[in-house]
Parts: structure tokens; C-alpha cells; sequence
């Protein structure tokens, strides 16, 4: 890219929560596509090794970390004229706090996660409480108590995020190579409804994580493409997903809502070892992990029609995640010895010898069985997009980018996700970042290539029942 277009200029302060491997690779975008006053912008982050770097950028470093006690009194002087841009790329902050209080001051306000404050993961014995779903219900409680009002994003990173925008465009692709000549929905009705009459019964978040260094795992090292402790975190949570109207059968340690949308279930067992059968361009049929995501319940309540407690038609959708193999290896290791290793490594991008990270939604049970779009950005490729990131971390980047470019066009939306953002203009911004973004059809389905020398419990009057997506 010779050239980076200015999407927006931003009044007032802009800050930075949280400067890890997501803050340092946003920090570049930032700097490339907006007008703003670069005395203005500034980093809170607790970790004194980011002094050093952000003192060469010229940026003042506000070496504290956020607490409960504290957060309002740090924005509050951090935001002294009541007007710019927060960005929570952190762990162990609460969004729901934080983006109340911006809309409170009248901030703009971004994050990637619904992330709670520190020691909710594993502090409390109720796994219900742990949810995703549980968590996204207090933000949209929150939604519904105050619509309106200075725009806060929440959940806009790859996933949760991006990919609300690949089911949209993959849906669009589905029905124009059906010979529909279906026009773009305006509004969340008209989505659901396009995906129903499509025959959708569900969607997997399928990725395949194949980015790889010459240096062989230490032994008691968590080793990942981006944030080690929030994937721990993640991984801890229980699996759940969105559950549709066309399962038939559901496992023995599953549990219903019977408060919010309805729209998921979830399971007494984390998520980081419960397997999936899921499909993606490169491996074709694979294992993914069933890790719990914002955007299984997001898109499955997205998609809803009719009464959320006993609705027409809703689809199944969950992550079902392939991390790169050090991280697979990481996982095993840790779930055998009982606890997280002490000791973090995040592949950069200049150790990085082969591999991309290819991300997408396999939307399937349609006329055309399925359908995988989404991003297949290489390492390499990345490198020459973007400093201080690897293929992961970009495609988180550049849709933190996309979405502060919504939020300053669409500055009173109140409290939003990203499937109800405009995913037109969202990917506009995010595609030069993106490597190549593939429509790619498959045949094959959870019942094809399957073990014959044992018996398993499956459903062979429709391969796409959960039934034979859950890996026994």
C-alpha cells in the first residue's frame, strides 16, 4: 500500500487501553488514517516495557493499570474536554464499564471483547455466570435500558467482528449464485428473513491458524499468535454456541437460557478442549476447538424469526478454532498439568518462516451444502501491509480500524455490534488489509471421512445436526 487514505479526523483525546500485540499493530493504523493531533493520543498500560517503544513514537505512556476504584477518575483526566476516541484492546477491564462511563462523558468507544474485570474467569463457581452469553446479555440489557447516544462498538475485532460482516456478504454470495436476485437487506429482518429462505441451517467460524516459526515449543511455554491470556481466558470459559431450530438432539451436559435472547446453550466443559468437526480451504475437514465467542450467540440472536423463546427460525453458529500448532501443543500441555504456564510467547512476525491465518464463515445446509468466505492472509503478505503484527493480529487490526471509521461516520448509534453495523462500508475499509478474501464451495459434510472402525452416535438422516459436528 503506497498510499492510506484518510477515513476521518478525530476531535479531542484519543487513548489506548491496553498495549499488547493488538494495541502496538492498531497503533500503526491509526497513525496512517486519521487526522488528529498526535499530542492528544496517548497509552494506558500497566507494562512498563512499553514505555521505550511509545517514547520513540512521541506518545505519553500512562504506566497504570485500570480498576474498579479507579477507571473513572483516569478517564476522566485522560478525556478532560468530554469528546474523543477510547479504545479498550485490554485484558481484565471491564467494556460494559468502560463504554457506560465514554457515553456518560460523550466518548466514542471501541473494544474486541466483552471482557470483565480481572478474576471473573476463574473466580466464581457458577460456569453460567462465566458464559459469553451471559456477559453479551449485560451489554444489551444495557442497550435496551439507554438506546441511543454517543456510539459505542462492542466486539469489533476478526472474530467477533469481522466475520458478521463475512456472513452477510457470504449470504449475498450464496443467493446471486442461486440466480436470486435478492437486493442487499436494509435492516435486521431482512437478513434473517434472506437467510431462512435460503434453507441456512447453520454457520460455522472456521479457522485454520497455520503460521509456524523454525524454533521448536519449549516445554511449560503458552506459545500463540496473539494474546496468550485472553485465549486462556477464552479457553477456561465453557463452550457454548448458538443453537438452531433444526437440532434435534442435544448433549447430556447442555444448558438453555431462559432470560435475554434464548438464542445459545452451553456446556459443563471448557471450550479449549471440547472438538468439532468443521472444514476450511487449505486442510479441508479438520478438528477446531468449540471456544466460546461473542459472535455464536451474536449471529444466532442476529438471525432470529420470530419469538426468541420458541422461534420460526434461528441458525446453529459457533467458533470452531484450529490455532496454530504451538498453541495446540500449549493447550495440551496445560490442560494435562492442571494450570496455565507461567512463561508467554506471541510469534512475531519476523520469526514467522511459513504459514497464514485463514478465517472465515462456512455457512452450510443450503441448496449448495456449504459455503466458506473469508480471509486467507499470510504472514508474509501481512509483514508488507502493516508493521508490528502477524496475519492474526492484522485481521483484528484492520477491523478495529473499520469499526472507529463507522462509529466517527455514525457518532449517535448508542451501543452497537457488528451485525448491525453496515458491513458494506466496515469491509470497504478493512479489505487492503485483508489478503485474499475467498468464496470457497465444499461438498463435504460432518458425516463425510469419518472413522468406520468405531461406532458413534450419529444422526444419518441429516449429516448437519450438531449431533455430527461434536467430535466424541
Amino acid at each position: 500500500m503506497s498510499t492510506h487514505p484518510t477515513h476521518g479526523r478525530i476531535d479531542g483525546h484519543i487513548v489506548m487501553i491496553g498495549f499488547g500485540s493488538i494495541g502496538k499493530g492498531t497503533l500503526p493504523l491509526i497513525q496512517r488514517h486519521f487526522d488528529y493531533d498526535p499530542e492528544k493520543l496517548s497509552v494506558v498500560d500497566p507494562n512498563p516495557e512499553s514505555a521505550a517503544f511509545l517514547a520513540e513514537q512521541g506518545i505519553t505512556h500512562h504506566q497504570v493499570a485500570l480498576t474498579p476504584e479507579n477507571y473513572r477518575q483516569v478517564l476522566s483526566d485522560l478525556f478532560p474536554d468530554g469528546k474523543g476516541f477510547c479504545m479498550n484492546l485490554s485484558v481484565d477491564t471491564s467494556s460494559l464499564d468502560l463504554m457506560k462511563y465514554c457515553r456518560e462523558i460523550g466518548v466514542l468507544y471501541i473494544d474486541t471483547v466483552v471482557e470483565p474485570w480481572a478474576g471473573f474467569y476463574f473466580d466464581t463457581t457458577d460456569n453460567a455466570e462465566r458464559t459469553n452469553y451471559a456477559l453479551r446479555q449485560k451489554v444489551r440489557d444495557e442497550k435496551a435500558a439507554n438506546p441511543g447516544g454517543p456510539t459505542a462498538v462492542s466486539c469489533c475485532g476478526a472474530n467477533p467482528g469481522m466475520v458478521s460482516w463475512f456472513v452477510k456478504e457470504g449470504l449475498m454470495t450464496i443467493a446471486n449464485d442461486l440466480g436470486r436476485d435478492d437486493p442487499v437487506p436494509e435492516d435486521r429482518a431482512g437478513w434473517a428473513a434472506l437467510m431462512q429462505s435460503l434453507g441456512v441451517k447453520g454457520v460455522h467460524i472456521a479457522e485454520r491458524d497455520t503460521q509456524a516459526r523454525a524454533k521448536p515449543r519449549p516445554r511449560d511455554v503458552f506459545v500463540n499468535t496473539w494474546s496468550v491470556e485472553g485465549f486462556i481466558a477464552e479457553g477456561f470459559q465453557p463452550a457454548e454456541l448458538g443453537w438452531g431450530t433444526h437440532e434435534k438432539w442435544m448433549p447430556e451436559t447442555a444448558h438453555r437460557y431462559d432470560v435475554g435472547c434464548q438464542a445459545a446453550i452451553w456446556f459443563e466443559r471448557p471450550g479449549a478442549i471440547t472438538r468439532v468437526h468443521t472444514w476450511c480451504p487449505t486442510p479441508g475437514p479438520q478438528f477446531g476447538f468449540l471456544v466460546t465467542h461473542n459472535e455464536a450467540v451474536s449471529i444466532s440472536d442476529y438471525y432470529t424469526v420470530g419469538d426468541k423463546s420458541a422461534p420460526d427460525y434461528r441458525p446453529t453458529c459457533h467458533y470452531a478454532y484450529h490455532p496454530c500448532d504451538d498453541a495446540v501443543l500449549s493447550l495440551h500441555e496445560m490442560f494435562g498439568a492442571g494450570r496455565p504456564q507461567q512463561v508467554h510467547e506471541i510469534l512475531e512476525p519476523d520469526e514467522i518462516v511459513t504459514g497464514i491465518d485463514e478465517l472465515g464463515v462456512l455457512i452450510y445446509g443450503h441448496e449448495k451444502n456449504a459455503l466458506w468466505y473469508g480471509s486467507r492472509l499470510s504472514n508474509a503478505e501481512a509483514k508488507t501491509l502493516a508493521p508490528y503484527q502477524n496475519a492474526t493480529g492484522l485481521q483484528v487490526t484492520s477491523a478495529v480500524l473499520a469499526g472507529m471509521v463507522w462509529a466517527l461516520e455514525n457518532p449517535q448509534a448508542g451501543i452497537v455490534e457488528t451485525d448491525e453495523m453496515d458491513h458494506i462500508r466496515c469491509l470497504e475499509v478493512q479489505r487492503p488489509y485483508l489478503g485474499p478474501v475467498e468464496a470457497h464451495y465444499t461438498d463435504w459434510t460432518p458425516l463425510q471421512d469419518r472413522w468406520e472402525l468405531f461406532p458413534e452416535d450419529i444422526d444419518e438422516s441429516d449429516p448437519w445436526q450438531f449431533r455430527n459436528v461434536l467430535a466424541t
